[in-house]
């Protein structure tokens, strides 16, 4: 893989896992869905990235309310409840004997087709629902080496033409914008959106620091992401300075800091934008303390969650 915020090594402990579909477990080599499933046909579904810590799956409320919220904007019916989705990915968790360093990658779709159509009327069986967990951890050297950044021509659209803030199977725009940052030497794309202002990465939430304040985009063109949206939340309770607002690629060049969001790696930080150093080209006090911040948050959470579970 390339150095983005996405690399890990590989662990052989993967070979073995067990995959649940629609509530059933099956071994790696045999989990496999219908080619009539609405997924595969035409990426009619929703999914979820989830992080496992110390046995627990952190902020997994609000990811289910996204999803909820997306499954409602494609009116699709679950099936189930929040309550029996956790209980399915903490049955699946323990299936596998995994505490921690495990990444799950939560996927539902409308169901099985009668015939290969879009319409969701020929849909013929429940949601197919899907969770694969694996053991991942994000490269620690890229606190280090930092991520580079290609501004692409590829936007983040309109909501009446595909709404950007739904997390959905579709997701060919930030493939397009993937693929032309790779074809630059780059590791992940920066995506605007229509009007010219920076939107997010294809894969990540993009921030920048300018004079001791914390910008990101608006959200008007991007997905509300959780670790995004926690980061936001982190600065604004410890006094940061923090803005959701439109700012063009050439402040961005001039920042003294940047950094990308995700589930999976946390916060990591951005060295270059199409060739340009962001400040020292090294890991700035802003972003040490957030990481601090958000390690906190996430050990708190933790705590909560099994707190909760002895009482």
């Amino acid at each position: 893989m390339s150095n983005s915020t996405h690399t890990f090594a590989v662990d052989p402990r993967n070979t073995d896992i067990q995959i649940n579909i629609n509530g059933d477990l099956f071994p790696r080599e045999k989990a496999v869905v219908s080619v009539f499933d609405s997924g595969f046909i035409l990426g009619d579904g929703i999914w979820e990235g989830l992080r496992v810590h110390d046995g627990v799956i952190p902020f997994l409320d609000q990811h289910l309310k996204r999803l909820w919220e997306g499954a409602k904007a494609l009116d699709l019916d679950m099936g189930l409840d929040k309550a029996e989705l956790a209980e399915r990915l903490y049955d699946t968790l323990d299936a596998n004997g995994m505490k921690d360093h495990v990444h799950i990658r939560l996927m539902v779709s409308r169901g099985i087709k009668s015939t290969p159509y879009q319409d969701p009327a020929v849909t013929i069986s429940p949601p197919t629902i899907v969770m694969i967990p694996e053991y991942k951890s994000p490269d620690p050297s890229l606190n280090d080496r930092g991520v580079r950044l290609y501004t692409v021509y590829v936007r983040r659209g309109y909501a009446d033409v595909q709404d950007p803030r739904i997390n959905s199977h579709s997701k060919l725009n930030c493939i397009f914008g993937c693929i032309q940052a790779a074809k630059a030497g780059y590791d992940e794309a920066l995506m605007l959106d229509p009007h010219g202002h920076v939107a997010t990465c294809n894969s990540t939430h993009f921030f920048i620091v300018r004079d001791g304040e914390v910008w990101t985009s608006s959200g008007d063109y991007c997905l509300d992401g959780i670790t995004r949206r926690n980061v936001v939340n982190l600065c604004k309770a410890n006094g940061i300075p923090v803005f959701e607002k439109n700012f063009s690629v050439m402040q961005a060049y001039g920042a003294e800091e940047a950094f990308v969001t995700g589930t999976f790696a946390g916060l990591t930080p951005v060295f270059d934008i199409d060739g340009r150093e962001i400040g020292d080209a090294r890991r700035g006090p802003m972003v040490d303390r957030l990481q601090g911040l958000y390690r906190d948050l996430l050990n708190h959470e933790v705590d909560r969650h099994q707190q909760g579970n002895a009482e």
